[in-house]
């Protein structure tokens, strides 16, 4: 057939390949094989759109960068995995891409409460009035994370990430994947079970 023809009505649509090369499907089962050339250039098609996809969920820069060389790495170790049958290799790495990213922004919640418990315990021998504030304030957040704790899983995650990491409601939506109408209705709903929980009045 040739492939400069207009595609008639019912044709279905033609891979996207490169100029006049395989397509990332037909790459990516030779990479399978452990071609180094091909990945190259599934390297060359992907890389773009993974670090975008990541970007937005990530949103740091360097962290985002990282994120992306490990799904490359983790497209080069699981090539063997894929099959065209199940969908293009671009929805395929994408779909890997999201995974890596929510992992990442969870790791980083993690670490950040780490990060103040520490700085809790290491309170202990300054002066009685710093100790008396760490402490209020050390009681404060055991009542949040109680009543935290009291919210369903996504109305947790979505007021975690908005409120205390700065999320918009489209990234909390993409990081979840979740609607940002439902988002949006989760968050509200938290916040009034929070704001009761903790006795605050409007």
């Amino acid at each position: 057939m040739d492939e400069t023809a207009p595609r008639r009505p019912g044709e279905p649509l033609r891979p996207v390949t490169g100029e006049d090369g395989p397509t990332t499907e037909d790459l990516l089962v030779q990479v399978a094989k452990g071609d180094e050339r091909a990945f190259e250039q599934v390297y060359d098609r992907l890389a773009g759109p993974i670090l975008g996809l990541v970007r937005r969920v990530v949103r740091d820069g360097a962290q985002s960068e990282e994120v992306a060389q490990e799904v490359l790495i983790e497209l080069w170790r699981t090539a063997p995995r894929y099959s065209p049958d199940r969908g293009s290799a671009l929805n395929w790495a994408l779909t890997l891409a999201h995974r890596r990213a929510v992992d990442r922004v969870r790791s980083a919640r993690a670490s950040t409460e780490r990060e103040v418990k520490a700085t809790f315990e290491a309170s202990r021998n300054r002066p009685f009035d710093e100790v008396a504030e760490s402490v209020t304030a050390s009681w404060e957040r055991q009542q949040v994370r109680r009543c935290l704790g009291n919210l369903t899983e996504l109305q947790r995650e979505s007021v975690l990430l908005a409120y205390y990491q700065g999320y918009t409601y489209r990234e909390v939506a993409e990081v979840l994947s979740t609607p940002q109408g439902t988002v949006k209705t989760r968050l509200r709903d938290g916040l009034i079970r929070l704001r009761d929980c903790l006795g605050v009045t409007a």
